[in-house]
């Protein structure tokens, strides 16, 4: 069976097609090429509408490994949303507040977040789910303990490195420093806290949790002159969301020992 001149160019032409798609790195729009065209046929799309598809192809493939990239550099530490807490369950939590947080006007302002109660109560869980939202809506967001943070810019001032890490964690849009006043914290991890936040101040956000009372700082830090430095620029331009209800955490184990309760005693029966 002979082939048309007008197939071989329309072969040569597929395959040119591909050449480029590949040459300009395109490569999902370039495996769907196929699909798109035996779509196109079927359904009598017009080119616009076939090339349309194509290239939507590609851009929701850039923005899914886009995201993967930002989740992976985050490192937050469970894969919670504002959907996951329970505002019913912790009637300590100002919950129009976190609604209002969760629509991330304070990035623009360069505004931090400052979540104060007891062990328990919801701090880490909000600020992950606010976390989690900003990697949602393309920012570069980072999770680090305070006592995490204290380690790693003391290991880069041994190191050399210290303008490095600096720079690093001055570079996210977002950064949450989890759980200040849990563990006490060495002399220069004090001061090198207060320096991340000194240089983040007024350019971008902090969220902060800490179940030391902003009054008992001086305490946490060890130093008075840190804490008040600090207290200088954390609380101004902030939301400070004081959470002093039940231990939202032991509800939960509470809800798991029930259900695990009931389950047994319906086999038993």
């Amino acid at each position: 069976m002979s082939t048309s001149p007008m197939q071989v160019s329309e072969a040569r032409r597929f395959q040119q097609l591909r050449g480029h798609l590949s040459y300009l790195k395109l490569n999902d729009a370039a495996e769907a090429l196929n699909r798109v065209l035996d779509q196109a046929r079927t359904e009598r799309m017009s080119r616009t509408a076939a090339l349309e598809r194509l290239l939507e192809i590609e851009v929701e493939a850039t923005e899914a490994r886009k995201l993967a990239a930002r989740e992976w550099f985050a490192c937050l530490p469970e894969p919670w949303t504002l959907a996951d807490f329970d505002f019913a369950a912790q009637p300590g939590v100002d919950e129009k507040l976190i609604r209002d947080l969760a629509t991330l006007r304070f990035l623009d302002d360069a505004s931090n977040v400052l979540f104060v109660g007891p062990p328990g109560v919801g701090k880490t869980m909000l600020s992950v789910a606010l976390g989690r939202a900003a990697v949602d809506a393309g920012h570069r967001v980072y999770f680090t303990t305070a006592a995490e943070l204290a380690a790693k810019c003391h290991k880069a001032a041994l190191e050399g490195r210290w303008k490095t890490c600096m720079r690093f964690f001055a570079g996210p849009k977002l950064l949450i420093i989890d759980e200040l006043g849990y563990l006490p914290l060495p002399e220069d991890g004090a001061s090198a806290l207060f320096q991340v936040i000194n240089q983040r101040y007024l350019k971008s956000s902090t969220i902060l949790t800490t179940n030391v009372g902003i009054a008992d700082w001086a305490g946490a830090f060890g130093d008075a002159t840190v804490a008040a430095a600090m207290l200088d620029r954390l609380p101004h331009r902030a939301a400070v969301a004081g959470i002093d209800g039940p231990s939202y955490r032991l509800r939960g184990h509470q809800n798991q020992a029930d259900a695990m309760r009931k389950g047994v005693n319906a086999r038993v029966s």
